[in-house]
């Protein structure tokens, strides 16, 4: 029975903000910061779960947190979630931000504007609509009574959940089971961060924080135009390189279908 979730896992991706898998080719020379390290973290029930370190493969510039300048208006306290540009922003004192890399699905771009982190879960569990269950009963039915949280929900280790007027917008900010995916845009689903990241901002964010998330005017306005690079990274314009030689390798026919 434990295949089923497994499974259901990558697929749910298109509906729950969860991965799109893809590899990529290991990067010698490079060291995984202590804290993308390896770690075991306390599951739903108490019990250890394992979260891997993250590959080197998977760090670069963009998607490593990092202390930065912040020039948006945003007060200190504040989190910024930049969809277009695959970032977010957790402004501090001084004029400065911690900056974490994040992947993007289609609905991470259907909102704009403020909201507040109203509930904050460890380890979520998700549950599909009922128009879920009802127009795809053989693939959600199973779970119409929710997935538990666990190392195979694609909600990932800590989920953010954001809330404008006291209802809930369905716009999350969460983990991955697909760390290769941060960085770059996906097939679907809200904002993922490494499991390291999401476990960082959720300890350092109060319920009740304001998040804003920028539109892609105001994106433009503060990051510059961004374009993609062959590897699927967003890169503003006046940091492309000439020339890159590296690209992912290509998806097998399954990695296909599942992001289609």
């Amino acid at each position: 029975m434990r295949l089923i979730p497994i499974a259901l896992a990558v697929v749910l991706g298109l509906a729950a903000c969860a991965p799109t898998p893809q590899t990529a080719p290991a990067a010698p020379g490079k060291v995984v910061p202590a804290y993308y390290e390896a770690r075991t973290d306390s599951g739903p029930n108490g019990e250890p779960i394992q979260i891997a370190a993250v590959k080197t493969a998977y760090l670069n510039e963009r998607t490593m947190r990092t202390n930065v300048p912040y020039n948006g208006p945003e007060s200190a306290g504040t989190i910024v979630v930049d969809p277009f540009a695959r970032v977010l922003y957790y402004v501090q004192p001084g004029g400065m931000a911690e900056r974490y890399g994040v992947a993007v699905g289609a609905a991470g771009k259907n909102f704009a504007g403020n909201g507040t982190i109203a509930r904050k879960a460890a380890w979520p569990s998700w549950t599909p609509t009922s128009n879920m269950v009802n127009s795809q009963p053989e693939l959600y039915g199973p779970l119409k009574g929710g997935m538990a949280g666990g190392p195979d929900n694609p909600l990932g280790s800590r989920a953010l959940y954001l809330y404008q007027g006291g209802r809930d917008t369905y716009y999350r900010i969460h983990g991955t089971l697909d760390p290769s995916s941060i960085g770059k845009a996906t097939s679907a689903g809200c904002i993922r961060m490494f499991n390291q990241d999401i476990i960082d901002l959720f300890n350092r964010v109060p319920t009740g924080t304001t998040v804003h998330v920028r539109s892609q005017s105001e994106s433009v306005s503060y990051e510059g135009p961004v374009r993609e690079s062959p590897e699927g990274y967003a890169i503003p314009v006046n940091q492309m390189p000439a020339v890159t030689t590296t690209s992912a390798p290509a998806a097998s026919p399954v990695e296909s279908a599942v992001r289609g």
